[in-house]
């Protein structure tokens, strides 16, 4: 969890600190603003609806507490439902450019891939198409997370791992189509080095939430990743705990 976590800090240090990759980020950040506000304004709204569901009506002092918990996991479940729709989204829009920031961070790890980029429109619907099966997985969470609606506590449990497991996909996208992995490949990769995605998405999940700073995060993923699979020849095979993701 550790390595996987200061994979993503390393790429964000890297995309900070390198003209070249800086240069890309600079271009891509007007489109991930607006999409962010645009997400962060549909999360309020959603704050509200899931609040008006689940506080409870009385006037002893325990319901005042329920309603308060009931307000804090209505605010942690509309905050993971627009953090997946703002990476889902943003990694589309800014596929092309993401492209770029693998090319790129390849170069500079000395490890430059022969690759034959598709045109923008065809990475943007690369990126989208890549991205459905990862979101029917998380679809099917979702409706488990459903059936323990009425407790809030189980259900955020629920759907923070569900997230978690998304956003393990989705930011290794640009790298791993650059590579030639299917969803097969993906999967393969998640199970086989869990720990290490846990910790990379995990971590990207958290700083997700934190406002302007996420709009670094997709970024940041596809740097610090691509950097990792060019020290480690492409791919890792962690032979520890096979433990199922899906």
């Amino acid at each position: 969890m550790i390595e996987g976590a200061l994979t993503l800090i390393s790429g964000l240090k890297m995309l900070l600190g390198r003209v070249e990759l800086r240069a890309i980020l600079w271009r891509m950040l007007a489109l991930l603003l607006v999409l962010m506000l645009a997400l962060s304004s549909l999360t309020f709204w959603l704050v509200d609806y899931l609040t008006a569901l689940w506080i409870p009506a009385g006037d002893a002092w325990y319901w005042q507490v329920l309603a308060w918990l009931a307000e804090i996991l209505a605010f942690v479940l509309a905050l993971l439902s627009g953090v997946v729709s703002f990476v889902a989204l943003g990694s589309a829009v800014s596929a092309p450019w993401l492209e770029d920031l693998a090319a790129r961070t390849e170069a500079l790890s000395g490890h430059a891939l022969d690759v034959q980029s598709p045109g923008a429109i065809a990475l943007v619907v690369q990126s989208l198409a890549n991205s459905v099966r990862p979101l029917f997985g998380l679809a099917l969470w979702g409706a488990v997370a459903l059936l323990f609606f009425w407790l809030p506590p189980l259900a955020t449990a629920i759907w923070t791992y569900a997230a978690v497991r998304f956003l393990s996909y989705e930011l290794i996208d640009p790298t791993a189509s650059r590579r030639d992995w299917d969803f097969k490949a993906r999967k393969q990769q998640l199970l086989d080095q869990r720990w290490f995605y846990l910790g990379f998405s995990g971590l990207a999940l958290l700083l997700l939430t934190i406002p302007l700073l996420n709009l670094l995060v997709i970024p940041a993923a596809v740097v610090g990743h691509s950097r990792y699979l060019c020290a480690h020849g492409g791919t890792v095979d962690h032979s520890g705990g096979r433990d199922s993701w899906h």
